[in-house]
């Protein structure tokens, strides 16, 4: 995939979440709650300030984060899902 997000954008791709109920039945994922963590595949030079200046993002490719249920916009690209959302929308890095 060659993707180069803009500015403070990032693309993101969602983590599955591989657990059943606890009474173990597995949801369908046609069912299921879309996952709110994801890995951070590309990120864009920064945000451009006020005066002009870029501020570099504190992401970086690999990070693992977590976000807003509905942050974001879904985009479908060689046959995967991404999201590709602001770095504002990014609530925090999973370490």
């Amino acid at each position: 995939m060659k993707i180069r997000p803009l500015h403070d954008r990032v693309v993101i791709k969602r983590l599955a979440e591989e657990k059943p109920s606890p009474g173990g039945i597995v949801i369908p994922d046609s069912a299921a709650e879309k996952p709110i963590q994801g890995k951070v595949i590309a990120v864009g030079k920064g945000k451009v300030l006020e005066n002009g200046e870029v501020r570099a993002l504190e992401l970086k490719k690999g990070d693992k984060v977590l976000f807003g249920k509905y942050s974001g916009t879904e985009v479908k690209i060689d046959g995967d899902e991404y999201i590709v959302m602001r770095e504002d929308d990014i609530m925090g890095v999973i370490e």
